[in-house]
């Protein structure tokens, strides 16, 4: 009985054995360490470090627990792997699930409490597979294809089970948003439509559509419960010998020579590694301070409430969004749970007394809670004869753009991040796994992510300050509309060019569309307000364009990306990157690309070389991170002799456009700026007032220009001496939107919109961006199979026929009746006023490009429908003699 007792015991210690002696006595058991994983483990608990059984008498076992103290105990752990996962939750193990489906099975995953223990366990359980682009709708559609197989797969029931879902909208412009997301669920094979007021009454039993628009009804709308799914990828990984180690806590990461080399347990052992995958949830921020790697989220309070049975509740119950109201509500084994994204949301501080407490939930705060529950008892009045059986407050992550962290951080080689999930985690687990997955095995995910890719923000964005403040509205935003344009109010002024203040003088309305304040356009208070129509600033956008056109026009271009690359071996490594010729006389700027293996278009840069060991690479604001990385690695990998320096916050840039663009500038210098002296594609140093500055004629929206490159110092002078002259060739200030309409008119590629990692030069119509020439430049294999087989699809440039709809981005394409792709960016063109647009169309391998211009097009814009022409030459100047001097070659 005595040993029995000492038996139960067991569980909650494990790890006693320590795999020196094998007992072969009486009464002997046989014990599976793997098996070892308590439910409950006491504070100093021990993990296996390989899955091992032993004999053992229970006499001896009894007298090993009778001597165990946890003080003395030396805690034996693996002394490496290939892998390390921190973080238990839904994400981290779906990782780890989908790493032992690709046969990856040398990994340790670290949970310092109990697997579920930080926020999964508290999940709603809700499963939405559509959302508003395809490649994000691809990776959580996944869900509905891996969770109802994961009881077959694994012998671990999910939960899961398809109830359908509504999207309610109170407002046209709702309606209108929701017309443009059914359009993706039908390219991705969902079954969606668009129902009305008498549709949404049809569908809930008790509700009160007083109020309601119509909605959004998703069929393949359900629900999983997120212990099952974390259980059943626990299950899968241990069963592939990837090791779960409960009770573990990570306390340092070891790097070495800029790439990880470890990870520093709380016990003061290591593991070393290759890799680190940050999956700590509310945690990641701190996790990743670890390594001195940005991770830019907040740990927020989420409310929900459970209420008692209901009695003849609808089974199934749809899932509910009003998102108007900013809740949601679905059902729960004859139970309703309410729940909601609010403004202003509550700081959650991980680093205080509460934060280290597993399963953690927070006091009610039911006047917080209070806009939620009058909402959805207006919803559902039966809500108001049912008890809250329990109200659940927790810590969930958020994101500056409500957008989760994924991929390799740019700041440390090996330190991969899959956080901020913003409510979402259990429904993202299985694509997220997946995807990251690949991305750690082949370098790469299966889809373009670089809306999710952590290389997005930069180190500003993870300050404390900053995602605190943005959480005033980053948690309501979930719900909130997505109007066309729309700009955060929260968290700005971070980061200000030296003309800013000017700009704002002068009227400028100002956004961060990639954390740096420029101006959208210049104008008063009736162009600013959202719409999902006709934008009230785009006359002014007009405006401003045509006066470039008829003289000159000044943009704001120090968001640019500036990276110098220089030394001995410099040139050897832009030939090694870049598909075009960039070993040129001193003073040629030339447009690349820069491609991964399989051809890809990881950057779209302007190359100059500025002397003989000397290269100026420029690139676009939002990439600035990531083509950073890209080029120092690369150097870092070839072993060569390279200076790499971010040069992108020393020199602030103008672009100064137009037909008059030379006249004033010349009237400045002493340089000739003449198309003999100065050609174009080409740089110069030159003087400008009492600064020296770099000169490079080029030009993103078809007009004879320059781009000035100021040092910081000087810019407020520069700017001063070309805004004193301007008024004489008829200068306008001119903002970001008036320049993104002149280079769709001339049908110029936007990375990370019409071009990406994904994409090739020859699907996108860049092959004239290629020196085929050139034997060694990486990607150069992908394309010569590719162009020996033919393109399976082309980037096309569109007009609207008749018709101005507001095009944005992943609008279905029609090419004679049936489905052919999707758009790629849109918008007006801000001096031919046509709605304008990109977009990959599918195509026959060696189909000739004729043949895709005599077809017939349409595109789908909020459920309507509009006849489109292909545009075979860009309709503003399509020979390119404004900008030129001479025909310029066709994209």
């Amino acid at each position: 009985m005595r040993h029995a007792q000492h038996l139960r015991r067991l569980r909650y210690m494990p790890g006693l054995y320590d795999g020196d002696e094998h007992l072969d006595r009486p009464e002997q058991i046989e014990i599976e360490t793997a098996a070892l994983h308590p439910q409950l483990r006491p504070q100093g608990s021990i993990s296996f470090p390989n899955v091992a059984k032993f004999r053992l008498s229970a006499r001896g076992l009894a007298e090993k627990i009778a001597r165990f103290d946890p003080a003395k105990v030396a805690y034996k752990v693996n002394d490496s792997a290939r892998i390390v996962i921190i973080g238990g939750g839904v994400i981290g193990l779906g990782i780890a699930y989908h790493l032992a489906e690709l046969g990856v099975s040398d990994v340790v995953l670290l949970e310092r409490h109990q697997l579920t223990s930080g926020t999964s366990w508290h999940a709603a359980g809700i499963v939405g597979p559509l959302r508003a682009s395809l490649n994000l709708t691809r990776l959580a559609q996944y869900a509905t294809e891996l969770f109802p197989r994961l009881e077959e797969l694994t012998g671990q029931a999910s939960g899961y089970r398809r109830t359908g879902g509504l999207w309610l909208a109170r407002r046209p412009e709702r309606m209108n948003e929701l017309k443009r997301i059914a359009h993706m669920g039908d390219v991705c094979g969902l079954t969606v439509g668009i129902v009305d007021q008498a549709g949404v009454a049809e569908r809930v039993r008790g509700i009160v559509a007083d109020g309601v628009e119509g909605a959004l009804w998703v069929e393949e709308d359900g629900q999983a419960n997120p212990v099952d799914i974390c259980a059943a990828y626990a299950k899968r990984a241990r069963a592939a010998g990837i090791r779960i180690l409960e009770g573990v806590s990570c306390s340092g990461i070891v790097t070495r020579n800029g790439r990880v080399a470890g990870v520093r347990l709380a016990s003061g052992v290591n593991i070393d590694c290759e890799i680190v995958v940050n999956c700590a949830g509310a945690w990641a921020r701190d996790v990743g301070a670890l390594a001195d790697v940005p991770v830019p989220l907040q740990a927020v309070e989420h409310m929900y409430v459970v209420t008692e049975p209901i009695t003849g509740l609808q089974d199934p119950f749809p899932i509910l969004r009003d998102l108007d109201e900013g809740i949601y509500i679905k059902g729960d084994s004859g139970k309703l749970v309410l729940g909601g994204f609010e403004p202003n949301a509550k700081i959650f501080d991980v680093r205080g007394p509460a934060g280290d407490r597993p399963f953690l939930e927070l006091p009610e705060d039911w006047e917080q809670f209070e806009p939620f529950m009058s909402a959805g008892l207006k919803l559902l009045p039966a809500l108001s004869d049912t008890g809250i059986r329990h109200f659940m407050n927790g810590p969930e992550s958020f994101t500056p753009d409500t957008r989760p962290l994924m991929g390799e951080s740019p700041y440390l080689r090996g330190f991969y991040v899959a956080a901020g999930f913003n409510s979402t985690g259990m429904m993202s687990s299985a694509g997220a796994g997946k995807a990251m997955a690949e991305w750690i095995v082949d370098g790469e995910p299966g889809l373009d992510l670089w809306a999710l890719d952590i290389a997005r923000f930069d180190r500003s964005a993870a300050a404390r300050s900053f995602v605190g403040a943005r959480m005033e509205e980053s948690v309501a935003d979930l719900f909130r509309m997505h109007w066309p344009y729309k700009q955060a109010t929260a968290g700005r002024d971070v980061r200000r060019s030296a003309f800013h203040r000017t700009f704002a003088e002068a009227g400028a309305v100002f956004g961060a569309p990639t954390g740096w304040e420029r101006p959208l356009w210049f104008g008063g208070e009736e162009t600013r307000g959202y719409s999902v129509g006709t934008q009230k600033w785009w006359g002014a956008a007009k405006a401003e364009a045509e006066r470039m056109a008829q003289g000159v026009g000044l943009f704001e271009l120090s968001p640019f990306t500036k990276i110098d690359v220089g030394g001995r071996d410099a040139a050897k490594l832009m030939q090694r990157l870049c598909t075009a010729d960039v070993d040129r006389s001193e003073g040629r700027a030339v447009y690349t690309q820069m491609l991964n293996a399989r051809g890809g278009i990881e950057a779209d840069v302007t190359v100059a070389r500025v002397g003989a060991d000397a290269f100026r690479v420029i690139s676009g604001a939002a990439t600035r991170q990531k083509d950073l990385a890209w080029i120092s690695r690369h150097a870092e990998d070839l072993g060569l002799n390279v200076s790499v320096f971010d040069a992108t916050s020393a020199e602030a840039v103008l672009g100064i456009m137009g037909p008059r663009s030379r006249d004033l500038l010349q009237g400045l210098t002493d340089a000739d700026l003449s198309d003999a002296a100065f050609p174009f594609s080409t740089s110069q140093r030159i003087d400008i007032g009492t600064a020296n500055v770099r000169a490079i004629r080029v030009s993103f929206v078809g007009e004879l220009g320059f781009e000035l490159y100021v040092p910081v110092e000087h810019a407020e002078s520069v700017f001063a001496t070309i805004i004193s002259a301007g008024s004489g060739y008829g200068l306008a200030l001119c903002g970001h939107y008036a320049l993104d309409g002149c280079r769709l008119e001339k049908g110029y590629r936007h990375w990370g919109h019409d071009i990406g990692p994904k994409d090739t030069p020859l699907e996108a119509g860049l092959s004239f961006a290629v020196s085929w020439k050139k034997s060694d430049f990486i990607g150069r294999e992908a394309l010569l199979r590719q162009k020996a087989e033919g393109v399976q699809r082309r980037l096309m440039h569109f007009a609207v026929e008749g018709a101005n709809p507001l095009l944005l981005h992943d609008e279905p394409i029609y090419r004679n009746g049936k489905l052919a792709g999707l758009t790629t960016s849109g918008g007006l063109g801000a001096r031919t006023g046509l709605s304008l647009c990109l977009g990959y169309v599918a195509s026959d391998p060696g189909e000739p490009k004729t043949q895709l211009f005599q077809s017939d097009y349409e595109i789908a814009v909020a459920g309507t429908r509009y006849k489109m022409r292909t545009l075979d030459k860009p309709p503003y100047d399509p020979t390119g003699m404004r900008m030129r001097g001479h025909a310029e070659e066709t994209l």
